[in-house]
């Protein structure tokens, strides 16, 4: 190959390294972490989240959406470099994929119609809904089935406080803050007990699940988020979705 032409496919192989694209995933269909706008555009702290990150970390990314049962699949089989959708780091995730540091710290909640119920207690020999694929429920399922709870699952919270609000549920397991921002939007409906902060399933907060073994990506990412807490960003960002 003559010095021209070994030039000529230097250039383009640099180009294509510099054009590599980081392929995030996401299951948008959990408002204020993810959803899509009256745009079909996805919108949420995730992904305002991530598009920060990508910035700053100089990262060509791309956002796709599909099923959050089938997140962590996705990247064990490498059609995705990372995942970002309100996931728990938990001890059985963290054996398929490697976590970033954590950027949200988590608690989860019972929602129930106003007044219908006592205590969380009251829901044994009840149905509650969850995602499906969620660390809510597995708590059911290892915690509270032997008393008789059933968790019923569903593609997206969405559809279980939909089914809620319908009657066909007596409640919802969800994320503080997701049932937070329903609540918001829905009378007649209230927070059930306490918090729910147990290590192995929520207390130890989201991080952005990535394809096993790729450190370079995961250095990146934390370097990221340490700067955007550094230089007020992920302050602006938390403001903008869970204002105090």
């Amino acid at each position: 190959m003559n010095k021209t032409l070994l030039s000529l496919a230097l250039l383009a192989t640099v180009g294509t390294a510099q054009a590599a694209e980081v392929k995030f995933v996401t299951n948008a269909a959990y408002p204020p972490f993810e959803f899509v706008d009256e745009n079909n555009e996805m919108q949420g702290f995730d992904l305002d989240l991530a598009r920060a990150l990508c910035d700053v970390a100089a990262l060509q990314c791309s956002f796709h959406n599909q099923s959050f049962d089938s997140l962590i699949p996705s990247l064990k089989f490498r059609r995705y470099h990372a995942a970002i959708a309100a996931m728990d780091i938990t001890p059985e995730r963290a054996k398929q994929v490697d976590f970033s540091d954590i950027y949200y710290e988590n608690s989860a909640v019972f929602v129930a119609p106003t007044g219908k119920f006592d205590g969380i207690d009251d829901l044994n020999d009840k149905t509650v809904g969850v995602q499906n694929g969620t660390s809510h429920q597995k708590y059911i399922q290892d915690k509270l089935e032997s008393e008789g709870l059933e968790a019923r699952p569903y593609q997206s919270v969405q559809d279980a406080l939909l089914d809620m609000t319908n009657g066909r549920l007596n409640a919802v397991f969800a994320d503080t803050a997701v049932v937070g921002e329903w609540l918001g939007k829905n009378d007649g409906y209230a927070v059930l007990g306490e918090r729910i902060t147990d290590d192995n399933y929520f207390g130890t907060g989201f991080g952005i699940a990535v394809t096993k073994g790729n450190q370079e990506l995961l250095d990146k990412l934390n370097q990221g988020l340490s700067e955007l807490k550094a230089n007020g960003s992920y302050d602006r960002l938390y403001q903008k979705y869970f204002p105090q």
